[in-house]
């Protein structure tokens, strides 16, 4: 069985790295993410798609311009960014449907109270957008994993 081997940003940051043990991985292009056209991944007309549509602009503005900045994040990269921010804006859209109707609702053949049929997706999501947000460095444990990307020539001359 091999042996396990430190991730290279970990061992970077000790100071152990050894070209011959760790390799750098892989690198991307640096281009910066495009922001999708919500209509495509939201479609519909309606309030809660026009609602769900906005919601996604304001999450992908908030979280990506900082995950370039702080992790690098390349438009190679994206999916998973806008994977993130379609699974938060499906829990928000979840969340308010439950607000609005109540945790039960009537049952299907007018029996008793039932529980909210969308209350069994939200811990799916809430452990998709937990993942996620892992794996772009949006967890406090994970940001301290990251290293921030090396700046160009050009912005360490904007502090002289």
């Amino acid at each position: 069985m091999p042996a396990h081997r430190k991730p290279y940003l970990q061992a970077v940051r000790e100071g152990t790295f050894r070209a011959d043990r760790q390799t750098e991985g892989v690198r991307f292009a640096p281009t910066d993410p495009v922001e999708p056209d919500w209509r495509d991944l939201i479609p519909g007309s309606s309030a809660p798609a026009r609602r769900m549509r906005k919601d996604a602009a304001d999450i992908w503005q908030r979280t990506v311009p900082a995950l370039v900045a702080s992790a690098g994040l390349t438009d190679t990269q994206s999916l998973s960014a806008i994977e993130y921010v379609m699974t938060a804006v499906q829990l928000r859209e979840i969340n308010r449907e439950i607000a609005a109707d109540g945790f039960t609702v009537p049952g299907a053949r007018g029996e008793a109270k039932v529980r909210h049929p969308l209350m069994a997706s939200v811990p799916q999501l809430r452990m998709a957008l937990l993942r996620l947000a892992g794996e772009l460095g949006l967890t406090p444990a994970s940001a301290t994993k990251l290293v921030a990307p090396e700046p160009d020539d050009d912005d360490a001359e904007w502090f002289d």
